[in-house]
């Protein structure tokens, strides 16, 4: 939503305020600049990348459209799900989890948060060192240097596809000059013509430079940014389960032990004491 709002204005100020001055929108409508300008933007986006970041930038925007998962609501079924592991762990035994954690999809605790489910990558994640958890008597400071490692690698993979956004950002002006400058060779074939007639196509070859500039550094180079948010967030996700497992190997209650993963969310969906402890009972 804010995506789109944050566009909206960009839009509503730059044409409002060239309309205003006395501008006229239709100059700015040069199919053959967008051609050129995003045409080439693609491809070079196709020859930088490999396809998995192709997938990855596409489903990224799609979800600062939808809005991201990874809210305060999403980080509460977390840390709940992590209590009841825990909390059955610790009552009935670490073998009792293991039929939970090797199918997830027909366990009665994991069944309960669709929205965990639904991070495939995530789940695994949990899946996996329970399991590591289960099978042997580990060092805390060997899983958690193990957990670390992870994360440090699905913090590459999950920043990617900003970087890869930022740099077609960095690229547009640069497009944007490539389009003015063939609008220049074609405005040479006109100097016979009159100063109207090469004012128009000198026109249209500044709107290239224009639309370069404009969609790099008002569309393209803020929505990586955005996608960077949004990777910090989803990682704050994986760290959160870190200090939750970490601090029950350690021999934390349950309760105390989703205490470490709630410190460890950013602030601002970060849910109060209180607030996580009435939802785990809710739960």
């Amino acid at each position: 939503m804010l995506l789109i709002i944050g566009a909206v204005i960009v839009v509503a100020s730059v044409l409002g305020g060239y309309t205003l001055h006395g501008g006229n929108l239709m100059v700015l409508w040069q199919p053959t600049e967008v051609l050129i300008i995003f045409g080439a933007a693609i491809g070079s986006f196709i020859i930088a990348n490999p396809l998995h970041t192709v997938k990855e930038v596409f489903s990224g925007v799609l979800r600062l459209l939808t809005g991201s998962p990874f809210n305060k609501s999403y980080y509460m079924d977390l840390l709940s799900m992590l209590y009841e592991l825990f909390d059955k762990s610790r009552k009935q035994g670490v073998m009792s989890i293991e039929e939970d954690i090797d199918n997830p999809e027909s366990s009665q605790i994991f069944s309960r948060y669709p929205a965990i489910m639904k991070s495939k990558e995530l789940l695994a994640f949990i899946t996996d060192y329970l399991r590591i958890i289960s099978a042997g008597n580990m060092a805390t400071h060997e899983l958690e240097g193990m957990m670390e490692n992870e994360i440090d690698s699905r913090q590459h993979e999950l920043e990617e596809p900003a970087h890869a956004v930022n740099k077609i950002a960095d690229a547009l002006p640069g497009l944007g000059i490539v389009a003015a400058v063939l609008g220049i060779v074609i405005t040479m074939n006109f100097l016979s013509e009159g100063p109207e007639r090469i004012g128009l196509s000198v026109a249209a070859a500044l709107v290239g430079t224009f639309l370069g500039i404009w969609m790099g550094y008002g569309f393209v180079g803020p929505t990586s940014i955005a996608m960077e948010h949004a990777a910090k967030y989803e990682l704050k996700a994986y760290e959160c389960v870190k200090s939750a497992i970490v601090a029950t190997v350690s021999g934390q209650a349950p309760q105390m032990a989703i205490e470490f993963g709630r410190k460890a969310l950013p602030t601002d969906k970060r849910p109060g004491f209180q607030e996580l402890n009435d939802h785990v009972r809710a739960k």
